[in-house]
């Protein structure tokens, strides 16, 4: 007897018609099907998997698990059909028979649950919904970091969380849709021209020496551009257009006012202070700064200059990390907030340009998603091409924060010798999407790769041969680890953290000429494509390494984790249980009342200090409005005139009315501001010493100005003004949840101070 069962084909884009000769399936294949089907149910071995990734689905096999197709998704077919996209070897798990097992088997799971979700947006699966136990690849809310301006913004919060300043592994960056923002980078794009000029100076100056030109040969055009890891200087001997040394002169008095700045000498700078050059005079100085460094035009009388500006870049050094890195171009990048691979990233070297741009899409420039990045004019280039670095790392836990850092990564290089004469994408952008359309420029060195990779092992040996070959365990994999720290640090509050997840995550690295590496951006669901032979290797290892972490270790910390590293965990932060914060307000006036109809003389003290009477809040005379009900009347400001009552009350919610017959003063802060009686023609005294209460005796009902006006409190006299004091207890309602602050009750004492007419 034999079994006949509809077994439908893997999903191309969408489903194949029935075939109406349906196969045979064995009986003792259905029965190992079955039998390895309820065994993978029991151990919770159930996966579902959206995207290309044969590596992890062979391997999840491999480990006894079971596929689950997600319902309503596009999916690839598994690497035993085929994937034109992969080149790599994914095992050898290839036979046909093997494939309708594995099919048979993840259609008698297609009502089982996933334990275990691998998707390529993370999107496509609610965390909030799954149960602890079922495992995803993915955080909700990690764009805090994952975008360009998420980045962008959480790295100034740095310092509340490491003693590490963001400058010396980030490029300043900024949100050009954000109004004060625009303006700091206008700040900073026209300080960096300043101190671009000042190294320009010094720069052309030590060039000429090196030549032995003398003052004459000064009207030449001097044209630069970086060649290497040097720069390259050419002369012309048409004469060119010369510009005046002022400009000179404005640059180091703007780098002057900068380091004022940083140094706090510019306290006293008020909105009346005239700005260091006016509007006009920034135009004026970027033209001929555009002319001199874009265009070779000349500086009358530099040389005269050179120390000034030697000594003025050696102090901005100190406080100035990216220095070395600016270059002379003014050079920014301006990448779309949220796009990836490359897409709309330009590099401009104008400020009018930038503006134009960036203003020419008021979308972008509403939802602040433009962002502009100082551009490294000065990297580390290999035989005069520049590159950059992919670098996997993985998160297995938020709190306590947990990273693994992987031990290899790749270099991606650009097609086109570099330099800064020329801002063309297949000079700048060394993502793979993108030099693959641009064919290999003649001029390139013979020992570059033909797919423009190279593996870490080869750059390593590339630095040997420099003589740098230990920096790359010394400066660079130490900087990129540290940068990759204080990244997820500043995110920490930011990402939904969730004990069964985790992610994978790719960040993009230069390095300058000193190597020292510089965090350009992080990406979430890194491409596994196997596209070169370098990724051909890399990416299924570090795909293999990602499930040895998250299913070996998780439950066995000696298990093997292949390249992964654990580079940081944070020490467990317990929490306090609650669910938002519910402040509750109480309190009451402390009012000035009528004076008291008898007066006692035993009952008057004068104080030893100064002679002045001293009244405790018990000897208050209250109007006997005090116990009225709170809804019988209606809450009275404070009046200029002293005849008037302070009524009511203040709450943030409704007070027991058990409670409304008497004032409603915390004991810990009661204090009288003003003695009960009427106020006199007379002048206050100057200095009224101040007391809290305490047992004294009831004022006399008659009693002078200087009398009223000296304070029963801690609080200074105001001479003239009358302090009417409201004290509130500000609390809030603790209810059982889960975030991450402390509230502590707090009491909220709240002057408000009424000028009374005196009669």
């Amino acid at each position: 007897m034999h079994i006949h069962l509809c077994v439908l084909a893997p999903m191309e884009g969408r489903l194949r018609r029935s075939v109406p000769n349906l196969p045979v399936i064995n009986p003792d294949r259905l029965k190992t099907a079955k039998a390895l089907v309820e065994k993978a149910v029991k151990l919770q071995k159930v996966f579902s998997v959206q995207g290309p990734y044969p590596v992890i689905r062979s391997a999840l096999w491999a480990r006894g698990w079971v596929e689950r197709r997600l319902p309503l998704s596009v999916q690839r077919a598994p690497h035993w059909h085929g994937d034109e996209e992969d080149d790599g070897d994914d095992g050898d798990v290839s036979t046909d028979d093997l494939a309708d097992m594995y099919d048979l088997m993840s259609r008698l799971v297609r009502n089982e649950t996933s334990y275990f979700y691998w998707t390529t947006r993370r999107d496509s699966i609610d965390c909030r919904s799954l149960q602890r136990d079922q495992m995803t690849n993915h955080f909700a809310n990690a764009a805090s970091f994952t975008t360009k301006v998420g980045l962008c913004v959480n790295l100034r919060n740095l310092h509340w969380f490491d003693a590490a300043d963001p400058d010396t592994f980030f490029p300043r960056c900024y949100r050009l849709g954000a109004e004060d923002e625009k303006q700091a980078f206008i700040e900073d794009y026209r300080r960096t021209a300043c101190t671009s000029l000042l190294q320009y100076v010094v720069e052309t100056s030590r060039w000429r020496r090196n030549r032995g030109e003398g003052v004459e040969e000064k009207s030449k055009v001097v044209s630069v551009e970086s060649e290497g890891n040097t720069l390259k200087y050419s002369s012309e001997c048409a004469v060119h257009r010369l510009v005046g040394p002022g400009m000179i002169d404005r640059a180091l008095h703007v780098c002057q006012e900068f380091l004022n700045m940083l140094e706090h000498s510019d306290i006293d700078v008020t909105m009346a202070t005239p700005p260091v050059l006016t509007e006009q005079q920034w135009d004026e100085f970027l033209q001929d700064y555009y002319l001199v460094v874009h265009e070779g035009a000349s500086i009358k009388g530099s040389s005269v200059f050179v120390e000034r500006c030697q000594a003025m870049l050696t102090r901005l050094q100190e406080v100035c990390p990216q220095l070395d890195t600016d270059g002379l171009q003014n050079i920014w990048i301006i990448k779309p907030g949220a796009k990836s691979r490359g897409r709309g990233i330009m590099c401009m070297n104008q400020l009018d340009e930038i503006l134009v741009l960036v203003d020419s899409d008021s979308t972008l420039i509403k939802d602040s998603k433009w962002v502009v990045q100082k551009y490294l004019e000065r990297p580390l280039l290999v035989h005069g091409t520049k590159f950059d670095l992919r670098q996997w790392f993985l998160v297995t836990d938020w709190n306590p924060l947990t990273i693994w850092f992987y031990k290899e990564c790749y270099l991606r290089f650009s097609t086109q010798p570099y330099s800064t004469k020329t801002l063309d994408s297949s000079v700048h952008l060394c993502n793979n999407s993108i030099q693959k359309h641009f064919q290999p420029s003649h001029n390139r060195h013979p020992e570059l790769p033909d797919d423009n990779m190279w593996s870490c092992s080869q750059f390593r040996a590339f630095l040997r041969e420099q003589g740098r070959g230990p920096e790359w365990g010394t400066v660079v994999v130490p900087g990129m680890q540290q940068a990759v720290i204080h990244a997820l640090q500043t995110a920490q509050d930011l990402v939904e953290g969730r004990k069964a997840s985790f992610e994978l995550y790719g960040a993009d690295f230069m390095l300058g000429r000193d190597l020292r590496p510089w965090l350009l951006e992080i990406n979430a669901s890194p491409t596994m494509a196997c596209s070169t032979a370098v990724t051909a290797r890399l990416c299924p290892a570090v795909q293999l390494d990602t499930l040895r972490v998250v299913l070996d270790w998780r439950t066995d910390h000696q298990a093997y984790t292949g390249g992964f590293q654990l580079i940081y965990k944070q020490a467990a932060v317990e929490v306090p249980q609650y669910v938002g914060m519910n402040l509750l307000v109480e309190g009451a006036p402390i009012r000035r009342t009528r004076p008291p109809p008898h007066r006692h003389p035993e009952a008057e003290m004068t104080d030893k200090l100064s002679g002045h009477k001293l009244y405790p809040a018990s000897a208050y005379c209250h109007s006997g409005k005090e116990n009225q009900s709170v809804g019988d009347k209606k809450r009275q400001l404070p009046s200029a005139s002293p005849k008037r009552q302070h009524e009511g009350r203040t709450t943030g919610q409704s007070i027991s009315s058990s409670r409304r017959g008497a004032p409603l003063v915390p004991r810990t802060l009661s204090y009288s501001l003003n003695p009960p009686c009427s106020i006199s023609d007379s002048k206050p005294h100057p200095n009224p010493v101040l007391r809290s209460q305490s047992s004294r005796p009831c004022p006399p009902r008659a009693a002078t100005e200087p009398q009223c006006r000296a304070l029963n409190t801690g609080l200074p006299s105001l001479h003239g003004l009358l302090p009417a004091l409201e004290v509130f207890s500000l609390r809030p309602n603790i209810v059982a949840g889960g975030l991450t602050q402390y509230i502590h009750q707090t009491y909220i004492v709240i002057l408000f101070y009424s000028i009374v007419t005196a009669f």
